[in-house]
Formats: structure tokens, sequence, C-alpha cells
């Protein structure tokens, strides 16, 4: 249903109108230091409504090997309603949502923890995204404090399918003008965060069979042994499409696009725009999918991840996988699937059967735990993440 509404016609009226520069705004976004407030909840802003073609060109921008995330009647034969959007798009999307509050002013990302997956996203979901600071420490005049935050992601139902908590630097505001305001809720009141603690996840009925059409051969459940390595043949070399790509996740942080601000800043951030590092991850990610998760019916979620150099355009990113715990999924699924825990290494600039010849078991060792073992950091290496897996057995 519709109304007409008549306006007044334009005209011109800039000549008209005196120029006051004294009246110039310059809002800015984010928040400093001494904004977090523990208990704060940021409701974040726009919401994204997932497409068919932004799930399809996703996954194939990330070189996703699993078909369920490309084929929609293999997802069909598989349980799904339809394709599901991959896990590292919804990752991406929800992430993205909240740096307008959480993390446009951060001057590091410093970490993922807890993220679960609970329901799938399907084409036509909308999603939104809400963020509940948990604590805040300052540390000293003049330096950055740490912020640690929990986001929920919902669709429009109102039920939570990703849920992850993070840690993020933050400097202080100085002199500085603050940031602009949230809005105040009309009611006064905090907005409800339904964080899900001992979560249960909502996966569909999966078949009795699975489908092995259309999969390789050496990604099942019982490929997979503790203290296996998998060295993940091809490299992805990263190019100007990056900043196309985190405008299409709706990022809004300036360090990713805008070349005037990443070459202003000091230190070692300075310089051509830093890519943002969810999409290092979603590319990590799919480099070693034909050899990890093409089998995979399910991401459970992932923690203790860190971006531990940073990327730019150029540089060539690949992925090992280390295989750290397999085991039977709850209940019934267990005939069917089992349960693997892997941790996905990053690299950058030297393939992975190289870092792995030059580094060994010091690539995996995490970089923050090096300076008490005595040893030192590796510039190459640029990620590491635990994930865990619902993957199919061959049986």
């Amino acid at each position: 249903m519709s109304q007409p509404i008549r306006f007044t016609p334009q005209v011109e009226l800039s000549s008209s109108v005196k120029v006051d520069v004294q009246r110039a705004r310059y809002p800015h976004y984010g928040r400093y230091l001494e904004e977090f407030v523990p208990g704060q909840v940021f409701v974040h802003p726009r919401g994204f409504t997932f497409g068919q073609s932004q799930i399809e060109a996703f996954s194939r921008a990330y070189m996703q090997c699993n078909p369920l995330y490309l084929n929609r009647e293999f997802a069909r034969s598989n349980g799904f309603a339809a394709t599901p959007a991959s896990p590292q798009m919804v990752f991406n999307v929800v992430l993205s949502l909240g740096v307008q509050n959480d993390s446009e002013k951060a001057m590091a990302n410093l970490g993922y923890y807890d993220a679960q997956f609970l329901r799938p996203v399907y084409a036509g979901d909308t999603l939104r995204a809400l963020t509940k600071v948990m604590d805040r420490k300052d540390r000293g005049s003049g330096k950055p404090g740490i912020v640690t935050i929990r986001t929920l992601g919902l669709n429009q139902h109102g039920e939570v399918v990703l849920q992850y908590q993070r840690k993020i630097m933050v400097g202080g505001q100085g002199d500085r003008p603050p940031t602009t305001p949230l809005p105040t809720p009309a009611d006064g009141r905090t907005p409800d965060f339904p964080w899900v603690e001992d979560a249960q996840v909502s996966l569909p009925v999966f078949p009795k069979k699975f489908p092995v059409d259309l999969v390789g051969p050496q990604a099942w459940f019982e490929n997979f042994a503790v203290g296996d390595i998998i060295v993940h043949a091809n490299g992805r070399t990263i190019t100007s499409e990056h900043l196309q790509q985190t405008y299409a996740v709706g990022n809004t942080h300036p360090l990713h696009f805008d070349k005037v601000f990443s070459t202003g800043l000091s230190g070692k951030m300075s310089g051509e725009p830093i890519v943002y590092g969810g999409l290092v991850f979603a590319w990590l990610e799919g480099l070693a999918s034909r050899d990890v998760s093409e089998n995979s019916i399910w991401e459970l979620g992932f923690t203790e991840g860190y971006h531990t150099q940073p990327a730019v355009e150029g540089d060539t990113v690949a992925a090992l996988s280390r295989v750290l715990a397999v085991e039977d999924a709850p209940g019934a699924l267990g005939e069917t699937l089992g349960i693997v825990t892997f941790q996905l290494i990053g690299v950058k600039n030297i393939s992975a059967a190289k870092a792995l010849a030059a580094y060994g078991e010091d690539l995996f060792i995490k970089e923050n735990d090096k300076k008490d073992l005595g040893k030192e950091k590796l510039d190459d290496k640029i990620f590491e993440i635990e994930r865990r897996l619902l993957i199919k057995k061959r049986s």
C-alpha cells in the first residue's frame, strides 16, 4: 500500500546560504577506552540480509571446497533446507556489524574466544548484532587498555546463530572529542543480551546415510588421528580485491580501506591498508578445506585465535592444520559423525611446506607463549586458532 505525497520542487540553494566553518561537525565512530563501560550493551546499526548470490560468491571467493556451501542439491541431500551460508561468512558479517561501536578505534584485535555457531543461516535470513562489554583494563597513563567483549548474531526470529568473545586493544581519549554517542533506549533500560550458556546447536535431521559423491577421498572422520599435521598445498596471493570484500561484509574500520588513514599512523601498522583479519581467516580456512573440512557437516566453533602479524595487498598466505582431538559425536549421531579438533596455522610469503621445514614444532607454539619459553616470535606466521568440526564417518 502506498500514499501519494507532493513535495515542493527542488531549487539550487548553495549560493544563497552563507558558509560558516565554525559550524563544521566531525562525527567519528568507535569507542575510546574510557567509553567502554562493563555491563554496557551496544545494539549495532543496519543489520544484514543474506542473499543467495552473496552466499555463493563468498564461498567461491574464499576457495571453499565443501559442496555444502556451493551446491543446493547436495545441501538438501544432507538434510539442510537450502545452501547455508558458510560459517566464515556468518562470522565476518556479525563481526563487521559491530565494528562501528566495538573496534573502529581499536589499535589491535587481540583474540577470538569461545565462538559457537548455533544454527544455519539461509538466503533471506536477516541478522543483527549486539555486543556486551565484559571487562575493561587500564594499563596506565599513556598506554592503550584492553577491552573484553561478547558479541551475538541474531536472526529475524530473535534466535542466536553465532556468539563469541574477543579482546581488543584500545587507546584512551586524551584531549580528543568524544565519539558519536549511542542512541538512548526509549525506556532507558539496558537492552536484553541473550547469551546462551551451555548452548545447544540446532541442526537439521541428517540422513542415515550421507551421499558420497562430489567429495574427495581423504577428509572423512577416519582419516584423522591425534598428532597428524596436514600441510595444505596451495597458497593464496591477496590482491586489491580485499578492499571490495571488506565493504561487502560491512566492515567500517578505515585501517582496512583508507590509505590516507593507514599511512598517517605510526609504527609497523603505518603504510598500505591492512587486510581485514576476518578475510585472512576465511582464506586460510578455504585453503585447508579440501583436506580437513570437505566432509564436515557443521563448524561447531573456534577459540584462542590470534592474528600474530598483519597482511597487506601482495602477501601470499598459506595454511597448515594439526589434529588435536578426535571423538565420536554425542548420542545417536556418533554412528555417522565424529568431532575433530584442529589447530589452524597461517603463514605468509612462504609455502606451508617450507614453513614446516624451517620452524618445525615452533610453528605450533602459541606466539604469546614464546617469550616465557625463551623463543623468538615468527615473522612468517600470521594466524593461529583452534577449531572443532563435525565430520562425516566414511562407514
